[in-house]
């Protein structure tokens, strides 16, 4: 069975005391949470916007990014773990029929 890719796009913030990676620790921590939730089955994935490899976005959309196999699951706000658990268990649901 395929992993099912969660890729989670933002960018450096900066502030008065420097720039900070914010959404980066976010994306880290939703990615141990959903390991331990899920296992092998998903693949989570951080992007910065100005890497080379990130994937390209729908039009519209604000940081940070939350896609789930390609679909948005939210833009702008927060990383919402809840959320993206969610459409993994709609897909992983999908999956067993």
């Amino acid at each position: 069975m395929d992993k099912i890719l969660v890729q989670i796009i933002g960018a450096p913030i900066a502030c008065k005391e420097g720039v900070k990676d914010s959404w980066r620790e976010v994306a880290r921590w939703a990615d141990g949470q959903l390991k331990g939730h899920f296992g092998e089955a998903v693949d989570a994935r951080y992007y910065d916007l100005f890497d080379a490899d990130c994937p390209p976005m729908p039009n519209g959309v604000q940081l940070p990014l939350v896609m789930v196999d390609g679909e948005v699951v939210s833009s702008g706000g927060k990383i919402s773990v809840p959320a993206i658990r969610r459409k993994i268990e709609s897909i992983l649901e999908k999956r067993t029929l």
